[in-house]
């Protein structure tokens, strides 16, 4: 089952995972936010009627994972927020004056809005806190909240706030003490090199911040945004030993998998969309990785 993805629903997958005693030492993922795409397959997450609904869901999926996990493992989770629309109604393309949060019209599929009857027209749902507080609720360790700062955001035509230009990824952790390393992610001092007698430079470095920099990336066969590897290169430093087993419970085009195993690490996956596990097989074949049938 190592180095493979399991296709079909990840409760299942993670099951069959706890079931052939397979340890992960990290999870690094972006599952389903809540009402942003369809993935035209019955009983999709993120299709819940509401966002108590789906905040259940995601705490089961991490239940299972936390099984998966070894008793030092970590869990990186990335997400991104939205605004309520207070309707059921089907968006109008193009956009053009609805509140989205950042969402660009490609990551939206099927016209679909959020519709949280607890929350006011244009509240932001606060998708990402009440995710973190859930699975702190459950038993995880919240560690850290990192903002993705993302330079090349997509522009909102929205007057009556700033624009989006940030998703969080939260650090989380089985128990008090776990497997972090942080020499393997320190950052530069910017402008402090030294130099030597011998014309060597020695560059300072830091314990890294919590504001992370990165870019979007696109992928040439996906009409969604990709997980950027950049984003997902220090959380598998971080938190595995070459050697180690990163699961990604929710694959998308496999860019878990493509760095997990540039890094030296052992990879295993869940994706529900055939679709996206086409895309997988085809990274999978140009960066010599294996994906199961």
């Amino acid at each position: 089952m190592i180095d493979s993805c399991y296709v079909g629903d990840v409760r299942d997958g993670l099951r069959a995972f706890i079931a052939a005693g397979i340890r992960a030492q990290t999870c690094v993922t972006s599952p389903p936010y809540w009402g942003l795409r369809d993935y035209g397959v019955e009983g999709q997450i993120g299709g819940e009627s509401s966002i108590a609904e789906w905040l259940g869901v995601m705490v089961a999926v991490f239940r299972l994972v936390r099984d998966v996990l070894a008793d030092d493992g970590t869990l990186w989770v990335n997400m991104g927020d939205g605004y309520n629309a207070g309707t059921v109604s089907k968006r109008k393309a193009p956009l053009t004056d609805v509140d989205v949060g950042g969402w660009g019209d490609a990551e939206i599929d099927g016209g679909a809005r959020l519709n949280e009857p607890t929350l006011k027209r244009k509240d932001m749902i606060g998708q990402p806190w009440r995710l973190a507080f859930a699975l702190q609720a459950d038993g995880w360790y919240l560690r850290r909240d990192v903002i993705w700062h993302k330079p090349n955001a997509m522009p909102e035509t929205v007057n009556d706030r700033p624009a989006t230009a940030h998703e969080y990824l939260f650090l989380l952790s089985k128990r008090e003490r776990y497997f972090y390393d942080a020499d393997a992610i320190k950052e530069p001092v910017t402008g402090n090199a030294h130099a030597r007698g011998n014309g060597i430079k020695i560059v300072e470095t830091r314990n890294k911040r919590s504001v992370w920099t990165i870019p979007t990336e696109g992928y040439a066969d996906a009409h969604f945004a990709t997980f950027p590897t950049a984003l997902v290169e220090p959380c598998i430093l971080a938190g595995s030993r070459v050697g180690d087993v990163v699961l990604d419970p929710f694959m998308g085009s496999g860019t878990v998998a493509q760095v997990a195993q540039s890094l030296g690490r052992k990879w295993l996956g869940c994706e529900l969309n055939l679709a996206y596990v086409e895309l997988q097989k085809r990274r999978a074949a140009q960066r010599g990785l294996e994906l199961s049938p």
